[in-house]
């Protein structure tokens, strides 16, 4: 078992002092499902509000020991969003992964000198979205590489196959999608709400939220888990500038043409949660060409070749 330790000490200019203790963190499953055991301290302190405090924290870290991180906050963070922000799993996945043994820090060749917290979205009571710009360079020319990052953590989707006379379809969700300002037509999918790594729960669970099928977790297949490990067996969609990792799932079924007739059309999402969703059922041979969703045209190659590999098991009857 590999172990990262690294301690983390916030040195700030205006607050009433505090130390949190420290707290052993179990963290997820690397891509051969490893896991790594990091012990975490944190010293946190701050003094009175002023116009001109900015918040400061030092990592140290075992991949480039002598050479401490500086992590600041631009000016409009709080205190409490930049200690959210620090301690989030977000923060400390991306500081696992820039460790790990395929690393940006693994060979020794880059330099990690500052982060900048730039912004913090709560959901709840935990980080959901987290903006930030870390400085690293490349020792042997001095250069800088671009390192804005948008960090959001893993998600799922799943490619649900219905069977219903001899006609496969494919069952997506018309989503409202204000960064695009458009209506985009999805797999099913969400990101994870815990810590906990439940990839196949939250799979099966937004297939209900977003469709109104409940699915057996024995139909259900990994088709990410197809890939070689040393790519994670997970789907990024966008590294130039975001964190996420997507696993990608699939169901298939039999079911009556009433079924297919039900759900087309079906308003369904947590209304309450601003979710706005109506579902569209359409021919598998068409789905290519139905949408622009990367998590489906992903999805479509990946079910595609593991089939002509011979991969998948027969569809149950």
């Amino acid at each position: 078992m590999q172990h990262l330790a690294f301690h983390i000490s916030l040195s700030p200019r205006h607050f009433k002092k505090f130390t949190l203790p420290t707290v052993p963190i179990l963290l997820h499953t690397l891509s051969h499902g490893t896991r790594i055991r990091r012990t975490y301290s944190t010293k946190l302190s701050t003094e009175s509000p002023s116009s001109s405090r900015q918040f400061t924290h030092i990592i140290n870290l075992p991949r480039q020991l002598g050479q401490p991180v500086d992590v600041v906050a631009a000016p409009g963070v709080s205190n409490s969003d930049f200690r959210n922000a620090i301690e989030s799993s977000l923060f400390k996945q991306w500081l696992k992964n820039i460790q790990t043994d395929t690393g940006l820090l693994a060979n020794g060749g880059m330099l990690l000198k500052q982060v900048l917290i730039q912004g913090v979205d709560m959901f709840g009571k935990r980080v959901g979205f987290l903006k930030f710009k870390a400085d690293i360079f490349d020792k042997e020319t001095g250069n800088k590489v671009p390192g804005i990052v948008f960090a959001r953590g893993p998600a799922v989707a799943v490619l649900v196959l219905l069977v219903s006379e001899g006609e496969t379809y494919a069952v997506l969700t018309e989503q409202v999608r204000v960064p695009v300002g458009r209506l985009i037509l999805e797999l099913p999918a969400g990101m994870l709400d815990d810590d906990k790594g439940d990839f196949l729960g939250t799979a099966v669970r937004e297939v209900q939220e977003e469709i109104g099928i409940h699915l057996n977790l024995d139909d259900v297949i990994d088709l990410t888990a197809l890939l070689d490990p040393s790519t994670g067996c997970r789907a990024f969609p966008s590294p130039g500038g975001c964190d996420e990792e997507i696993s990608l799932f699939l169901y298939r079924g039999n079911v009556s043409k009433e079924v297919i007739t039900q759900l087309q059309g079906k308003q369904t999402g947590l209304r309450d949660h601003g979710e706005l969703i109506k579902v569209h059922v359409v021919p598998y041979q068409k789905l290519w060409r139905a949408t622009a969703d990367a998590k489906a045209l992903m999805a479509i190659a990946l079910y595609e070749m593991a089939q002509r590999e011979g991969l998948l098991p027969p569809l149950k009857i």
